[in-house]
């Protein structure tokens, strides 16, 4: 027997959010961060030179290297898509956009993606509002879009979703795959192709990713799910028992994808259980990283607890609560611990939807006020510490700039300011809309959240650029170097990591070739990482070169790198 419903939701509850307004929300959210920027450091960079290395034919296919190094990650697709989208991009793109090109498209896909996950989540007869007595509640098909609405909405406020996703990455590409596979198992009771179109494409594009491991839970927990889920139809049971079956072919095969490329590996990284304080660092990343979603999904399980330990297995619930839960457990497992936490995001965010139906008016209050007061205040201080550079008034943010990034020069940017400034009107009419009219809507409380982080993101990708350019990307250090090396033939390197390499072969156009112990040195200059200058004596005979310059990196005082001239003709 079906437990009561929480959600209380009447028709004039569920009005349409304008698709033209979600769909405009999505485009300023997707392209600040891909456009305009080069690549930074260290995992953006480095997958820019794998994608660079396949495109010049420099590197093998399906096991791809940079300087002879394989990747961190060892799946291949991400840097497919790079280097197909490098060959065919025309050549008035730049080489690191047009790299982006097909990340920015995945950003997409997972957009949508949760989009319709929520929708056919909501569409679920458990999921669905309290009938009245006399009518008026919520239409099916609506409360599923408003519900839908929302889940895009809070997936776009989570704060730790913007940096992460605007790098073309792997880690990008194990989020749009695993939010296909969320999709797939949404919908199977509604769809039968493109549930099993994105099933196969998220769970084979998954362990291409380098996730094989989550590609086989996930899939083993939608087979576990098709298969025990009650149903009082035997129709629909025996389409669950087929789907299961279906589901657990692909794992298998999937699993044999990964197996026959090598794919699979041991990546377990435990925490200290002494460390107290990688436990705090672990605490605040998920307090921050998943804001507002977690608390809004706390408030769901609370809300919908008689139905989450009921007998029914209700999809709306179950389905992204596993998802998040693989995630969790996979951020406490292995590292980098904040991308991995980013593949639960959808799920959290699909959770935190079904909050909506729930909220009194005291607590959305809160969540306005709170959200409004935030980015309102982060927001100003963008602005301020811009005009400062811009203007030098007031003098103290420009003075804290100049201590941080010496050297910087600001440059004013008129589509950039211009964006910035219909930005913020925007953010302004929506604080209005907001305290005045269409009070009633179910998405309405995630609107200030989603509005304000799109805002900030924005702002810092516009106004901020420059800065954040010059802060995160090597292109400053290299063109210092480059000033003193020239254009040789080719420059030995000692101690350079994965993005170093890739940064200093695509900013400097130099030929990088790493010193061999026990060889003698074919290229007249050495460039010395700061931290391996104390084995530099492992690389052979020191006295056959003479320090030149050290350079740093503006914002790194720790950051330097050593350039070295071979003595002699």
């Amino acid at each position: 027997m079906n437990q009561p419903t929480p959600a209380i939701v009447s028709q004039d509850a569920v009005r349409r959010l304008p698709r033209w307004a979600l769909l405009l929300f999505c485009v300023v959210y997707i392209v600040p961060g891909f456009v305009g920027r080069s690549p930074w450091r260290n995992d953006d960079v480095t997958a820019f030179g794998y994608m660079a290395e396949l495109a010049a034919g420099r590197s093998g296919w399906l096991h791809p290297t940079l300087a002879g190094l394989p990747p961190d990650t060892t799946g291949p697709l991400p840097y497919w898509l790079g280097a197909w989208a490098l060959r065919i991009a025309p050549p008035w793109i730049p080489p690191d956009l047009a790299a982006r090109l097909p990340f920015m498209a995945l950003l997409a896909l997972t957009l949508a993606a949760t989009w319709y996950s929520v929708y056919y989540l909501a569409r679920r007869p458990e999921a669905q509002p309290v009938a009245f007595a006399f009518g008026g509640e919520a239409l099916p098909a609506d409360y599923a879009r408003a519900v839908a609405d929302g889940g895009l909405l809070a997936l776009i406020a989570c704060l730790g979703l913007a940096q992460l996703s605007h790098e073309g990455t792997a880690y990008l590409a194990q989020l749009s795959c695993t939010t296909l596979m969320f999709f797939a198992f949404a919908a199977t009771p509604y769809r039968t192709w493109m549930p099993a179109i994105a099933l196969l494409a998220g769970q084979a594009g998954l362990a291409l990713s380098g996730a094989p491991t989550l590609a086989a839970l996930f899939g083993m927990g939608g087979a576990l799910l098709h298969a025990l889920e009650p149903q009082q139809e035997p129709r629909a049971r025996r389409r669950g028992l087929r789907w299961a079956a279906a589901i657990a072919a692909c794992t298998a095969a999937v699993a044999a994808l990964g197996a026959a490329l090598g794919l699979w590996g041991w990546r377990i990284a435990m925490p200290d259980a002494n460390g107290g304080m990688q436990w705090q660092s672990l605490g605040r990343l998920l307090l921050w990283f998943t804001w507002p979603a977690w608390p809004l999904g706390l408030l769901t399980l609370w809300r919908w607890r008689r139905q989450v330990f009921s007998r029914e297995l209700p999809r709306h619930l179950v389905l992204p609560l596993g998802f998040a839960a693989v995630t969790l457990a996979a951020t406490l497992l292995t590292l980098p611990r904040d991308r991995a936490l980013m593949q639960g995001l959808p799920a959290l965010a699909a959770l935190a939807a079904f909050a909506l139906p729930t909220l009194s008016r005291n607590l959305a209050a809160l969540i306005d006020w709170f959200t409004l007061l935030f980015f309102t205040v982060c927001a100003i201080a963008i602005w301020v510490i811009w005009i400062s550079m811009e203007t030098g008034f007031p003098a103290k943010p420009a003075a804290n700039v100049a201590r941080l990034a010496p050297d910087f020069t600001p440059t004013f940017s008129w589509p950039g300011f211009l964006a910035a400034l219909a930005a913020t009107l925007v953010w302004c009419a929506l604080v209005w809309w907001r305290t005045g009219r269409h009070r009633a809507a179910l998405w309405k409380s995630l609107v200030l959240p989603a509005g304000g982080t799109a805002l900030c993101w924005l702002l810092l990708m516009t106004i901020w650029l420059p800065l954040l350019d010059f802060a995160r990307s090597y292109a400053p250090q290299v063109r210092n170097v480059v000033a003193v090396t020239g254009q040789p033939a080719c420059v030995h390197t000692w101690g350079f990591d994965l993005g170093q390499t890739a940064a200093f072969r695509y900013h400097g156009g130099l030929t990088l070739v790493p010193v061999q112990a026990g060889q003698a040195p074919s290229c007249p200059w050495l460039l010395v990482d700061g931290a391996a200058l104390p084995t530099l004596a492992q690389a052979g005979d020191t006295q056959q070169w003479v320090q030149r310059a050290s350079v740093q990196r503006p914002t790194d005082r720790d950051d330097r790198v050593f350039v070295f001239q071979r003595r002699g003709p």
